[in-house]
């Protein structure tokens, strides 16, 4: 494993209004000198990391075992969880809440260090969730100034559930927080599983006392197991930075199989660091490699009412304090950072309900970079595409059918299809070199690029997807049951 890595506007998650408006001052006045290098380097990043991770080949299928759904077989794209140290300033335990019938634990509390920076992107879906709108509503109050727990429970969204549901994450806020003697804002809240069923909240309380006990610094791996609903293996990323020739750590867990799309996708993510580091500057970094990592990653193209991406800073490891985002010290954290988010998001892809390959898919010669991303995501999310990849068919004609469809400027005449290093197109016709042999034995492999050229200008997009196979329409027919 990597230690790390619509238009934009459109497909960014949505940051908390209070510390997104200071951030973009910043952004404007010192990041933006910065981004194009960051981005630029993220994808040589992201592209390295994406041929460096591909995975074994193929173990035979066993059962997933002690959380998720049972019966599912573990991805044969899986990947192992890193060994994830203590984060100075974080305490993490587990229990099991109730919310399955089957036994597996599906709550997680995590407790903060005092003076505690945070900041999150969140969803953008039309009905979104009691949760999201609970951690949007108190970052924009505290301007995530000294956030003291994160809750998470697995197995009820708590989304389309009105009053009832937001009464239900304010009882839960209000319980952790007198236990944690902090008010019930400085509580964090996400929430995973079935949509429309309010969340029963005494279910949590009542097990609050026994978890809150259990809470220890080394419980990483524990804590990745317990949010998972239809995932088949935990997944984790883990990375060192240096700040002013101080070390510091950053640590991460993930949740997201299915309903997967950018716009941060039916996923969980929660990452701390040691570092210190002002909740604007949070604000601003989580924002910026939200959109080269989370937000660049497609199962099936459904985004869900609960994508949650919490980043915390407690402050512990003895670094200064950065206020500044583009502050030349954090160079090495951003990188480090964007690796962690990175790793996080392409074990989604990994990880997608059903999958067999790992596909990356670039576009290259768009009109702009907003332009190539949603030609790459045509492409990704089209079914017939993505059956294609299931049967191991080097379908180039599906391909351009998607790069059509997405209704962006392109020439015909100089479109190109790769597969790898084969050309399947090449301007506008079958490539004069075109060998089905070989591409079908490319496509064979678990992980594999598909690289488009729709020659009408400069700009360039990366997304991560997997195939569609029966599989995904067995886990979903029975999703609720």
């Amino acid at each position: 494993m990597p230690k790390t890595t619509k238009t934009p506007a459109d497909n960014a998650a949505e940051p908390v209004a209070t510390p997104a408006e200071r951030a973009h001052g910043v952004i404007d006045a010192i990041v933006d000198p910065l981004t194009s290098a960051l981005k630029r380097a993220g994808l040589r990043r992201a592209q390295k990391s994406a041929g460096e991770s591909e995975p074994a080949p193929a173990a035979p299928a066993k059962a997933a075992t002690g959380a998720g759904k049972p019966g599912l077989a573990i991805s044969p794209l899986a990947v192992p969880f890193p060994t994830i140290p203590p984060i100075a300033g974080v305490e993490i335990a587990t229990g099991r809440a109730g919310f399955y019938k089957h036994e597996r634990e599906d709550l997680l509390l995590m407790r903060f260090a005092e003076g505690t920076s945070a900041a999150g992107v969140f969803t953008r879906h039309g009905v979104g969730s009691a949760p999201v709108d609970w951690c949007k509503r108190q970052l924009a109050a505290t301007g995530g100034v000294d956030v003291r727990a994160l809750v998470v429970n697995a197995g009820c969204a708590n989304s389309f559930t009105g009053k009832p549901g937001a009464d239900a994450v304010r009882r839960v806020a209000t319980a952790v927080g007198k236990r944690m003697d902090c008010r019930q804002r400085d509580v964090m809240m996400a929430s995973t599983g079935v949509i429309g069923v309010i969340l029963d909240d005494s279910k949590i309380t009542a097990r609050l006392p026994e978890v809150e006990s259990r809470l220890k610094a080394d419980a990483w791996a524990e804590a990745g197991r317990a949010i998972m609903t239809t995932d088949t293996f935990p997944k984790g990323a883990y990375a060192t930075a240096m700040i002013d020739g101080v070390e510091v750590k950053i640590a991460g867990i993930a949740k997201g199989s299915g309903m997967i799309a950018p716009d941060m996708a039916t996923m969980l993510a929660f990452v701390a660091t040691d570092a210190a580091i002002a909740p604007a500057a949070l604000q601003t970094l989580v924002s910026l490699y939200t959109r080269t990592t989370f937000n660049c990653v497609t199962v099936d193209g459904d985004r869900s009412t609960n994508d949650t991406l919490l980043l915390f800073a407690t402050g512990q490891s003895g670094a200064p304090k950065i206020s500044r985002p583009g502050d030349k010290r954090l160079a090495d954290f951003r990188e480090k950072l964007e690796g962690v988010l990175l790793d996080l998001a392409l074990q989604l892809v990994k990880d997608g309900e059903g999958a067999t390959k790992f596909v990356k898919i670039t576009v290259n010669g768009a009109e702009s970079p907003a332009s190539a991303r949603k030609i790459a995501r045509t492409i990704a999310e089209s079914p017939l595409v993505k059956t294609a990849f299931a049967g191991e068919d080097a379908n180039w004609g599906r391909i351009v059918m998607a790069v059509g469809r997405a209704d962006e400027p392109v020439a015909r005449e100089k479109i190109s299809v790769k597969f790898g290093d084969l050309y399947a197109a090449r301007d506008g016709l079958i490539s004069a070199e075109y060998d089905e042999a070989k591409m079908s034995a490319y496509v064979k492999n678990q992980a594999f690029e598909v690289s488009v050229d729709v020659g009408v200008g400069r700009g360039s997009a990366t997304v991560w997807t997997c195939d569609l196979t029966k599989q995904y329409v067995a886990i979903n027919g029975d999703y609720r049951s």
